[in-house]
């Protein structure tokens, strides 16, 4: 989740945050605010006006483009809407691809949520206990984070109470599909109220984006492209280059580089599971960089825990698979390091 924190001079004044005063709780701002977010990014100014308003937003945005806050400020609004005409249970559903940018997504939700006292969320994912998000869904928390499948789980039970939702985020749309959840979402879809709000976030469109979107989306659609002749291109202001050294060198380059960057925010990319441990446990105890891993092979506890440290420091290194960290969405990391060639070369 990134946003524009720099000088204020000179921006359009529909772009800064407070423009949305008549729309957002005072709460809500004082939370944003709080994060250090004064102006929106583009992808903010464009949803955040049309979703305040109830409207469908279909919005195509990369990573990194500030798309969490696009979301998640109208769908704390609608809960609060809700609650003044005392609407009980589950009020929004935000589903995610993958557990890793769920756990990411709510961690953001509970830094607004810190100024919204009555409003209670829950996160619903593979690796945790059932039993206890079972208990969770049952109080009737206003807002879930899940992924596709755990959700579809607790749906079919009769703790979890879903008749009143009005409102859907699908996150990462795309990937839900690439990550084979296409089933699961359309049996979700179908058992949820027709008439509510859908917002849909997504990385590229295709056949697949454009069924879901007619079958789960209202008529009228404010479909939102912010970068519409720049899709494939890199987030603007990411400067990119590459080393050229023999395999004898590689791991010393690396040591150069940690030492060099240990007052900075890092993340390290390896082919697998093994080379991350081996990388983890040598830097550990041969560089003065403080290194944190996440890979497949740990358990969600540990993982979900590795996140939360990594989002909130300030000067780390996380080693880490491209599988495990696909879809994370980390603020102010100050370098990436292709460490071993990727497994998907697009």
């Amino acid at each position: 989740m990134e946003s524009t924190m720099g000088s204020e001079e000179n921006v359009n004044p529909r772009k800064k945050f407070k423009y949305l005063k008549e729309q957002v709780s005072k709460a809500t701002l004082q939370a944003v605010k709080a994060m250090g977010f004064k102006i929106m990014t583009d992808i903010q100014a464009e949803v955040l006006p049309e979703a305040l308003d109830g409207a469908d937003v279909v919005a195509t945005a990369k990573t990194g483009s500030g798309k969490t806050l696009a979301f998640l400020i109208p769908a704390v609004e609608t809960v609060i809407k809700c609650m003044e005409k005392q609407i009980q249970g589950t009020c929004c559903i935000i589903i995610s691809p993958t557990r890793e940018l769920a756990i990411q997504t709510y961690s953001v939700l509970q830094e607004i949520l810190s100024h919204h006292e009555a409003i209670t969320s829950a996160l619903v994912i593979g690796g945790e206990s059932r039993k206890k998000q079972s208990a969770e869904l049952a109080t009737g928390v206003h807002i879930v984070v899940a992924t596709p499948g755990r959700l579809f789980d607790h749906m079919r039970t009769k703790e979890f109470d879903y008749r009143n939702v009005c409102c859907l985020v699908l996150d990462e749309a795309d990937k839900i599909f690439q990550y084979g959840f296409e089933e699961d979402l359309k049996q979700i879809i179908n058992r949820l109220p027709k008439h509510r709000q859908t917002m849909l976030f997504s990385a590229t469109q295709s056949e697949r984006t454009d069924a879901l979107i007619k079958s789960a989306m209202k008529e009228k659609v404010h479909n939102i492209n912010t970068d519409e002749d720049n899709l494939m291109a890199t987030v603007e202001g990411l400067k990119q280059g590459y080393a050229v050294c023999e395999t004898e060198y590689r791991l010393w380059w690396l040591h150069k580089l940690l030492k060099k960057t240990r007052n900075f925010k890092v993340m390290v990319f390896f082919s697998s599971c093994k080379s991350v441990e081996f990388h983890h446990e040598f830097f550990s105890k041969y560089c003065e960089a403080s290194v944190l891993c996440i890979h497949g092979k740990m358990s969600q506890i540990d993982r979900t825990e590795v996140i939360t440290n990594f989002y909130n420091a300030e000067k780390v290194a996380l080693f880490c698979t491209d599988l495990a960290a696909r879809g994370l969405d980390i603020p102010a990391v100050d370098w990436i390091v292709q460490f071993d060639p990727p497994s998907d070369a697009n």
